[in-house]
């Protein structure tokens, strides 16, 4: 019962998160496919970790068969077996000068009709696809090349590149293929950002086997980027997730030491409090040690080559004042 209540109050406080960057700056990010991204993902981490269908159908309260079709309703088109509904429907409609909803739904009649138009929606949102000028009852045609690299253009200096950064520091090496289902978005919009990543030298390319793996050896956001603030809050939450899971492990956790773990200082202070200059100066001593740590062990590394086998210290430094209290 503690386990599920803690996993339910940590749903809680993502969805809050979720919530407020979907809305970040007036914005309206779509959220349309995030409930089946949530679910299938947990299925392909469940059984990454050895779980049976029949115990993770269990585990959902559903059924086996019912389990079973409802992960092959989400992961692929009805109408077109062994691919996903987003890349048949894009597909479909880049095939024609002009495509109508009425369309779409004949076309994929076997599908969920509900799972369609959130589909079209997304690709409309995502740019992919632009309604006809017309409006919508015009029909729908897909982005041309040159407006796919205009919005390629505009999603790189909006932090693009930093967050992919990001995704490659904490996951590589990766290929192409991984690192655009880890970011949920189809391989082609992530070639540009990777191309202009390895000729910068933020991220190092390698083959394996013929197949290209990228690795970045180093992440780091300025403090006054006006760009890159994903990127920051990405690695933020994955440093956090990556410390609790180490003490999740019982072998870890019966290993660990000073170095393995995380705590919470929650100190109260008012102005004029003795100490409150000692708090303040002591957040911010805590950063600057941090940064000149990272960046001395970084000039030593980048003189000397890195062995096969090596450690990674995560250190997670957050921090935040609360207004308390009434005036």
């Amino acid at each position: 019962m503690t386990v599920e209540l803690l996993i339910h109050a940590i749903v809680h406080q993502t969805t809050i998160l979720i919530a407020h960057l979907s809305t970040l700056g007036g914005g309206r990010a779509p959220l349309a496919q995030v409930a089946t991204q949530v679910f299938l993902d947990l299925v392909r981490e469940l059984e990454r970790q050895g779980v049976s269908r029949k115990v993770s159908a269990d585990m959902f309260g559903l059924g086996l068969r019912t389990y079973r079709r409802k992960i092959q309703r989400l992961s692929e088109s009805s109408t077109e077996r062994g691919r996903s509904l987003w890349e048949v429907v894009l597909e479909f409609i880049k095939a024609r000068p002009r495509t109508t909803k009425e369309d779409l739904l004949l076309r994929f009649s076997l599908d969920d009709e509900a799972q369609v138009r959130a589909v079209l929606r997304d690709l409309c949102e995502s740019q992919l696809v632009i309604p006809c000028e017309s409006g919508a009852k015009g029909g729908y045609r897909a982005s041309s090349d040159d407006e796919l690299l205009a919005l390629r253009t505009t999603q790189a200096s909006d932090g693009l590149d930093d967050l992919v950064v990001a995704l490659i520091y904490r996951e590589g090496a990766l290929t192409r293929a991984q690192i655009a289902q880890r970011a949920q978005s189809d391989e082609r919009l992530i070639e540009a950002p990777l191309e202009r990543l390895v000729n910068a030298g933020r991220v190092q390319r390698a083959s394996v086997d013929g197949v290209d793996t990228f690795e970045a050896r180093a992440l780091v956001i300025p403090l006054d980027a006006p760009a890159g603030w994903e990127a920051a809050v990405f690695d933020h939450f994955k440093a956090v997730v990556t410390t609790i899971l180490g003490r999740l492990d019982p072998e870890a956790a019966a290993k660990a030491d000073d170095r393995v773990g995380g705590s919470t200082y929650t100190i109260d202070i008012w102005p004029g409090h003795p100490m409150f200059d000692e708090v303040s100066v002591t957040l911010r001593q805590v950063r600057n040690t941090l940064s000149d740590l990272r960046r001395r062990v970084s000039e030593h590394n980048a003189q000397h080559a890195r062995p096969k086998h090596y450690f990674r210290a995560v250190i997670y430094a957050g921090q935040r004042l609360i207004s308390e209290g009434s005036d």
